[in-house]
């Protein structure tokens, strides 16, 4: 749905299954129930989560077009794509591989290439599309890596820059490649993000695409701005400590635009100083360690200093330590909620970077993207399709207040 100057919708990953006829059954049994809920009167958008496989599976055998015929008779529309997960994303153990490939191996490139073809076929006329995907590569995959891993990850951005800008002459569509900040992601948060463009992406990558397309270096550049943008996240900003205002800011100082504002908070656990307390934190906190995705974990000291943990499980341990003063944790909750038990959530990050948007309208794509709600806590549980709709309800209920600044209760 269109709310001002953005796209408001929900990222289909929530939904589990494997293959393109499980991901239609879901869309075909929740999204035309929660537009008669949210909009009956007004178009619905939708963002489409693909793995490689099922991208192959929609180009083949008309499903494209069976798909397209499923939109129409619903109202419906397709504006943006999460490229991040190239493989199974749910029923299995995910973890850092969540990452691979990167952008070092040409099948990330292909994969992606498939989902611009896919997006540049469904964009409805006058709206621009934009495609999530990983922050290059984790962190500790390219610990004391050259020069070389650097530039195949241009190079390969680059051929993407190329297809999406002879798209755009084509056919008038404008689609962006988002690249999305994670915790121990290469690009963790905006400074990375800031380095890569002014270190490797715009002197490189401009060089690249002037050579391909014969246009001047200056053109090559804003070509790669216009599609090579950012995808902020609201629950990876508050885990890594970073205020929504002081990102956008060094963001529009550079000319790097963001492509999407992904809407989801992260777990807030504050670290009273009495050890039998935190003990209890502690044993209420297991049942969030669990098995399937990365849970990182970054640690604010008394002293200021961030320390970073690879995953919830292997933070536990720790969770006595004397100078620990709270943690973050990338465990994307329910934002209808402000507590869960001894914990808190990230909302109030999220709220901020609404109240942002409703001033400046930052970007025109809003994602809500509470993924985890198979292996939440029994006790967060509830039916997909009504929690979905309280999500909706809740960001609507900030966008529509004086300045986002009012926040509605849960429901």
């Amino acid at each position: 749905m269109q709310i001002g100057a953005a796209h408001l919708t929900y990222c289909s990953n929530i939904h589990p299954g494997s293959g393109w006829d499980t991901v239609f059954a879901n869309l075909r049994a929740h999204v035309p129930r929660l537009k008669a809920r949210l909009a009956p009167q007004a178009p619905f958008g939708l963002g489409l989560r693909l793995s490689s496989r099922e991208s192959e599976e929609l180009l083949a055998a008309g499903r494209l077009a069976q798909f397209q015929d499923f939109l129409q008779e619903h109202g419906l529309y397709v504006f943006t794509l999460n490229g991040f997960p190239y493989g199974a994303f749910h029923g299995q153990a995910v973890k850092a591989a969540v990452f691979a490939p990167d952008w070092r191996d040409p099948a990330r490139r292909d994969y992606t290439l498939r989902l611009a073809a896919i997006l540049a076929a469904l964009l409805p006329d006058g709206v621009e599309g934009g495609i999530s995907t990983v922050p290059l590569s984790y962190k500790p995959w390219l610990a004391g890596a050259g020069e070389e891993a650097w530039l195949a990850m241009v190079r390969h951005l680059v051929e993407i820059t190329t297809a999406l800008a002879r798209e755009r002459e084509r056919s008038g569509r404008l689609i962006h490649l988002d690249l999305e900040p994670e915790p121990d992601g290469l690009l963790e948060h905006s400074r990375e993000v800031l380095r890569f463009y002014q270190d490797w992406l715009l002197p490189h990558g401009g060089r690249l695409l002037a050579e391909r397309l014969g246009v001047t270096r200056d053109a090559a550049r804003d070509l790669l701005l216009q599609h090579i943008q950012v995808c902020l996240d609201a629950c990876h900003l508050a885990v890594e400590y970073e205020d929504p205002l002081a990102a956008l800011a060094r963001f529009a100082l550079a000319g790097i635009r963001v492509g999407k504002a992904q809407l989801s908070a992260a777990l807030r656990v504050p670290l009273p100083a009495d050890r039998q307390r935190r003990a209890r934190i502690a044993r209420q906190l297991a049942p969030f360690a669990e098995s399937t995705y990365l849970h990182q974990v970054i640690e604010e000291r008394a002293d200021g200093t961030l320390r970073h943990y690879p995953d919830l499980g292997a933070a536990l341990p720790a969770i006595h330590a004397p100078a620990a003063r709270q943690w973050r944790i990338h465990f994307h909750v329910p934002v209808f909620l402000a507590r869960y038990g001894l914990f808190h959530s990230t909302r109030e990050a999220l709220q901020r970077l609404l109240a942002c948007q409703q001033r400046t309208a930052f970007t025109r794509h809003l994602e809500i993207e509470t993924y985890t709600w198979d292996v939440l806590p029994p006790a967060l549980k509830l039916d997909l399709s009504d929690s979905i709709e309280r999500e909706y309800r809740w960001v609507l209920g900030v966008l529509q207040a004086p300045h986002g600044l009012a926040v509605p209760a849960a429901s």
